[in-house]
């Protein structure tokens, strides 16, 4: 689901047909994705569109490195 967002918003029947589990599976996903703000929804006439949110994606992604960063000097050292 990720991965297809990275590409473009898309509401939640778009998102659905590209997988074979059922609507109330991919709706949960979606809710557990917006629930650890990794993902934003937004109501467009009669649709809900998902998007990444990708602020949190670059916190992620910097913290990431941090550690990385952090595992290397680590190795450095001793």
């Amino acid at each position: 689901m990720l991965s297809m967002l990275k590409e473009k918003d898309m509401t939640a029947g778009e998102i659905a047909a590209q997988f074979d589990i059922s609507w109330p599976s991919i709706s949960h996903h979606l809710n557990t994705l917006k629930q650890a703000g990794m993902v934003v929804d937004e109501r467009k006439g009669q649709n809900i569109y998902y998007s990444l949110n990708t602020s949190v994606f670059e916190e992620v992604v910097a913290f990431a490195f941090e550690l990385l960063g952090r595992k290397d000097d680590e190795r450095v050292e001793k």
